[in-house]
């Protein structure tokens, strides 16, 4: 009944936000207008529908209006510095201006970020652990963990070697990495605060922030003349992700390969008339150029991508980055089916689309990294991937306990925790028995009790 309400409340009256991008109107505003809480008449009826109905509007209204108010708390609190404080004293938030400049004395702290700034890096998505983590918060802020400055610099490193043998004697870099770990261990995010990182360095990033979409949905065609299936639509789609960060360094960069593109069937409207299976690109294209032709032209679209894997190899002006997100999604079998007789039909693995066989591979030279997302169901992968180099899984940590007490100092000090209950004995008990699981962690802590981990009821 609660969802049905709730649903109803955010219907057609209220504007709808893309669950995957924040947007100004998420801001957290005090500005809101007071919610009257609705009281329900004695002498009703506890069997009576209508009764309940009441009383379901009523708990919604409530917990709006908690919402509310611990919005107008926390934009006060903005002009009380005295509250962003960490555990020993430390401060909560990071003074330090850039992922770049971030070193291990700011582990442990929360780093701002700022909702514009973030869409505007990355356009493709936010992964909706971050999302949940800001809306949860009511603050763009990540918290700067180790394990994810070892990853960034892991990259670092390899861009500049210098930098790399003259502070880190002995630890092996790798231009290929699959970050494994639990579930809500914050590979996700470690990935886009990599992205973030790298588009701010300059580099050129192809980014993916939901690789599963790659397996599923649209059209899909078997090319005779590849063996493999071609998916027109996601491909439309993965150039016009590409294109939205990178359109200016891409019209800098120009074609190395000329040979012509070859051309397969169009969403929905077959085989190019003529017998025409090919389309060569014009003398002094740039990759612009190339994307551009596969938006435009639904024929070449699964042609433009491989292509498009083939060329970013061959860039050398600036590093160039691959980062796909729920990686082992392309380690599976697809949603989509292939007909073997009237009443049967073969499942297609994902390995036989021709967008995620152009890229799925690291055993190559070029910079590459895939987190695993258990979100996407796909269940236990063995540890040796085909085309995957045996050092290249890295198993992403869980929360540590010192990052458990920044993160329970942080949710205390935007108000998800009762001050009068923190106490370092509730934090850790509810960091054990969540056993370092973020999502856990985060739900857990507005449960926190002066008298113990007791929830009411």
């Amino acid at each position: 009944m609660l969802r049905t309400l709730l649903r109803r409340a955010t219907g057609s009256g209220c504007p709808r936000h893309d669950p995957w991008r924040l947007t100004a109107t998420m801001s957290y505003s005090s500005k809101d207008k007071k919610s009257t809480v609705k009281k329900a008449k004695k002498g009703k009826d506890k069997n009576d529908p209508a009764a309940a109905t009441d009383d379901a509007v009523s708990d919604v209204d409530a917990a709006l209006f908690d919402e509310k108010a611990r919005a107008r708390r926390l934009q006060a609190d903005e002009n009380d510095p005295s509250l962003d404080v960490g555990p020993n004293g430390r401060p909560l938030f990071t003074a330090t201006p850039t992922l770049s400049q971030l070193t291990r004395k700011d582990a442990c702290s929360y780093f701002k970020l700022k909702m514009e700034e973030l869409n505007n890096v990355l356009p493709e998505g936010l992964p909706l652990g971050m999302v949940k983590e800001f809306e949860d918060a009511m603050q763009s802020a990540v918290l700067v963990r180790q394990s994810f400055l070892d990853l960034r610099d892991n990259f670092r490193w390899i861009v500049d070697p210098p930098l790399h043998s003259s502070t880190t004697k002995g630890t092996k870099v790798r231009k290929q990495i699959v970050l494994d770990g639990p579930v809500s261990c914050g590979k996700s995010i470690a990935l886009s605060m990599l992205v973030q990182w790298a588009r701010g360095e300059g580099w050129l990033v192809l980014y993916v922030p939901r690789g599963r979409d790659w397996t599923y949905g649209g059209f899909f065609y078997k090319n005779p003349q590849t063996g493999l299936w071609d998916t027109p639509v996601q491909a439309e789609n993965i150039l016009k992700d590409f294109l939205k960060f990178n359109e200016s360094r891409l019209k800098q960069l120009f074609c190395q390969i000329f040979d012509p593109i070859p051309l397969g069937e169009g969403a929905g409207v077959g085989w190019m008339k003529d017998g025409i299976d090919t389309m060569a690109m014009p003398d002094g294209s740039t990759l612009y150029d190339l994307v551009d032709t596969g938006i435009k032209h639904t024929h070449a679209a699964v042609g433009v991508v491989v292509r498009l894997r083939k060329e970013l190899s061959l860039v050398k002006d600036i590093p160039v980055l691959i980062a796909i997100d729920q990686y082992n999604s392309w380690f599976t079998f697809s949603e989509y089916e292939e007909p073997v007789t009237v009443r049967s039909t073969r499942p297609i693995h994902a390995k036989e689309l021709a967008t995620v066989k152009a890229f799925r591979s690291m055993r190559h030279d070029d910079l590459m990294v895939g987190a695993f997302s258990h979100s996407t169901a796909v269940g236990k992968l063995r540890q040796d991937l085909p085309e995957v180099p045996t050092d290249a899984r890295v198993n992403f940590p869980r929360y540590t306990l010192d990052e458990a007490a920044a993160v329970c100092h942080y949710y205390l000090r935007q108000r998800l925790i009762r001050r009068e209950a923190f106490t370092e004995e509730n934090w850790k008990k509810i960091y054990y028995l969540s056993n370092g699981n973020g999502a856990e962690i985060r739900w857990l802590v507005p449960l926190m009790r002066g008298d113990g981990m007791q929830a009411d009821g």
